[in-house]
């Protein structure tokens, strides 16, 4: 969805919501404490279809862990101090490997970054492009769905980041004199496209169009509305009743996400 005026481009994309149902997104690397390194594998264990026999688990979005000998408690006293060492030798590994997106998801991390900070900054010293910390990208509590955002977000932003440089190109090379580009994100808000991220960008598109919907149908004096939005790769329901429906926690394409968005129901039937 675009709206453009002399001031302003806006734009919704899929571009993420794609990546996410096809697994196209960049190489990533897991960082986290010693012991916890299928945490995100394991999840949480529900089972959505209790008597299935063969349980088919969605591919992970992370390429490779990296496990920290580090553990600071749920109080902020340090049980083992960060060894710095072998985890600069096994992230140096990974980036020489080819990986360049690294998302740091340590216990109790969302409330004492202490450790979280240093790795990043080991991480940019080796020359990770994309750096995605979980006390910054999902500060909350529950390490599962705070690893799983952090670890989308790594996931997608240099593919956004480039898609952002594309789209900014196309409107024109001098900065001062083109339109300000923004772009939707999964809540229905705007952003300016220099802040747009992997996690807020999962249902930009889907929900650029729930927003048309309910100003579309606003015009008729329609109030409460079933949203149906095929495209070419997914189909996005969602449900209209006076006000726009939120949820903070959801699950998309098997991947937990802990993010403020739409409550859109998406599959990769488009």
């Amino acid at each position: 969805m675009c709206i453009r005026d002399r001031k302003r481009f806006v734009h919704g994309t899929t571009v993420a919501t794609n990546a996410l149902l096809e697994r196209t997104g960049d190489r990533t690397l897991l960082v986290t404490t010693r012991g916890f390194g299928d945490a995100l594998r394991i999840g949480y264990q529900s089972r959505p279809h209790l008597f299935d026999l063969h349980i088919v688990l969605p591919e992970l979005l992370y390429e490779r862990v990296i496990e920290v000998n580090e553990r600071i408690g749920a109080r902020g006293e340090v049980v083992g101090v960060l060894d710095e060492a072998p985890a600069r030798r096994a992230m140096q590994v990974a980036f020489s490997e080819g990986i360049r997106a690294v998302a740091i998801v340590l216990m109790h991390g969302y409330r004492f970054p202490a450790h979280e900070r240093r790795i990043a900054k080991i991480a940019d010293q080796i020359g990770f492009t994309q750096i995605s910390v979980s006390h910054r990208v999902s500060p909350l509590m529950k390490l599962i769905a705070r690893g799983d955002t952090t670890v989308v977000d790594a996931y997608l932003s240099p593919l956004l980041r480039r898609y952002v440089g594309q789209v900014a190109d196309e409107l024109g090379r001098d900065a001062e004199t083109r339109p300000l580009l923004m772009f939707m994100q999964s809540n229905g808000g705007l952003t300016n496209a220099d802040l747009f991220q992997g996690k807020d960008a999962i249902l930009s598109g889907p929900a650029g169009g729930v927003v048309g919907m309910t100003r579309t149908a606003a015009m008729i004096g329609c109030t409460k509305l079933i949203g149906f939005d095929m495209g070419g790769t997914s189909t996005d329901v969602s449900r209209y009743g006076e006000d726009y429906e939120l949820v903070h926690e959801t699950e998309t394409a098997g991947v937990r996400i802990q993010a403020p968005q739409m409550h859109i129901k998406t599959v990769a039937a488009g």
